[in-house]
């Protein structure tokens, strides 16, 4: 003869020999509240019941499991061990699940960012401001690489490029991102040694440092001509030159008294600040056509990216 089930045991059988119901697993979280507060009332209140209903589910879940959850107590309830042990796998799976869902959520905001800069861009901008975001964002990896060719996006995993242009790449979403404006810098002491302050024509007489990849492969002496034009100096052809591929290598050689360049007043701002330049001429920038901006694949907008260009304008700001 088969023994004889009491009522806890015959509806445990009869109702929990299947899969969870969505009623089970609502009782579940009621009963989870419930143990979490150590009362029907605080649990209540969190659920938006009233106390009755709270007990009447631990009582309907006590039913179909076959076995008690809470000992009741004048004015307060505790776990049975049985109690205990479903209370600690029910916080152990939601624990689980949480994290799932903050990895899930946060995917998209940790991992590598690859960003591509003109090389002047980088040295004399972005890169000292990038330990600001790497503060800021811990699990994004930021990889700067630099050139001065078109990237391609697709074949080096470029996320953002940041270009110096007077042309917006086609098929690319692109945004500006600063102006720009160009004014001769050098040396004080080279400014000293050529009589060049206030004295624009003794450029005739210095060595003129130019970046000939300022915007193109070829910029040839285009920033030098555009600004000696406009302030109506003829300096071409020009007798002594010293020729780069990146602007901030025409400033360094300028900060070491090798001649005068054309600095962008965005990238050789500190520079000034810190007197290691001068405008001989005083401040009198020429505005550029070219602009500096960020290009990308509308396909790699992602919130890592637009994390970055907030970022981005930010310091511009």
């Amino acid at each position: 003869m088969l023994p004889t089930l009491n009522h806890f045991e015959q509806s445990g059988f009869i109702q929990w020999n299947k899969r969870l119901s969505s009623y089970q697993l609502s009782r579940l979280h009621t009963f989870e509240a419930a143990a979490r507060h150590s009362s029907f009332a605080l649990a209540a209140q969190e659920l938006s019941l009233t106390p009755s209903a709270v007990s009447h589910r631990i009582n309907t879940l006590e039913t179909e499991l076959g076995f008690k959850l809470f000992e009741r107590f004048h004015r307060r309830i505790e776990l049975t061990l049985d109690g205990e042990r479903i209370y600690w796998a029910l916080r152990k799976n939601l624990d689980d699940i949480n994290q799932e869902i903050l990895d899930i959520k946060n995917q998209e905001i940790s991992g590598e960012l690859t960003v591509y800069s003109r090389p002047s861009i980088a040295q004399c901008w972005l890169v000292p401001k990038i330990a600001n975001f790497a503060n800021l964002y811990p699990s994004i990896q930021v990889n700067v690489l630099t050139g001065n060719d078109d990237v391609n996006f697709r074949g080096y995993g470029i996320d953002i490029a940041i270009y110096y242009d007077d042309i917006t790449r086609p098929n690319l979403y692109c945004e500006d991102l600063m102006s720009e404006s160009i004014v001769p810098v050098c040396s004080p002491k080279y400014a000293k040694q050529q009589d060049l302050l206030n004295n624009p024509h003794q450029l005739k007489n210095c060595t003129l440092l130019h970046d000939r990849q300022a915007w193109s492969s070829n910029s040839d002496y285009d920033e030098w001509k555009a600004w000696s034009e406009h302030y109506g100096l003829s300096l071409f052809p020009h007798r002594r030159n010293l020729c780069f591929d990146r602007s901030d290598l025409a400033i360094v050689a300028a900060m070491n008294h090798a001649g005068v360049a054309m600095g962008r007043k965005q990238l050789v701002k500190k520079r000034l600040e810190r007197q290691e330049l001068v405008m001989p001429f005083g401040d009198i920038p020429l505005q550029c056509q070219q602009r500096h901006y960020f290009a990308m694949l509308n396909e790699n907008r992602n919130p890592k990216a637009d994390i970055f260009i907030e970022w981005l304008k930010k310091q511009v700001n």
